[in-house]
Parts: structure tokens; C-alpha cells; sequence
């Protein structure tokens, strides 16, 4: 009977181990989204006109 009982919470620690991963990776999904929504990043120094030499690029439309 004792290996019954042992047989039967065999499956307990799996299962606690994948439901705590599945909580930890949707925590850390919902902190990047949280970051993404509400961050605003400053204006990066860029080229406002066109470069004449190749590999000179400017922002398609500017935020700043």
C-alpha cells in the first residue's frame, strides 16, 4: 500500500514544477509588455537630410 501512495504523488512535483514555469514565463511576457506600453524612448541624434555618401541614412518620419 505504501508504494501505491508513492506511485500516486509521483505526479505532484511535475506538475507544480510546470505550472510554476507557465506563471514565471507569463509574468515575464506581461512585464514586456508593460515596459513596451509605457515607455517612451528620447530622440536619437540622425541625418534630417538626405547623406550624399552611401550608408548615410535619416529617419523615415521623425517623432522629435
Amino acid at each position: 500500500m505504501a508504494e501505491t501512495a508513492t506511485a500516486k504523488r509521483g505526479w505532484f512535483w511535475p506538475l507544480w514544477l510546470l505550472a510554476t514555469a507557465v506563471l514565471l514565463v507569463l509574468a515575464a511576457n506581461a512585464h514586456l509588455v508593460y515596459v513596451a506600453v509605457s515607455s517612451q524612448p528620447d530622440c536619437v541624434a540622425h541625418l534630417k537630410d538626405r547623406g550624399d555618401a552611401p550608408g548615410q541614412y535619416r529617419a523615415a518620419k521623425s517623432a522629435c
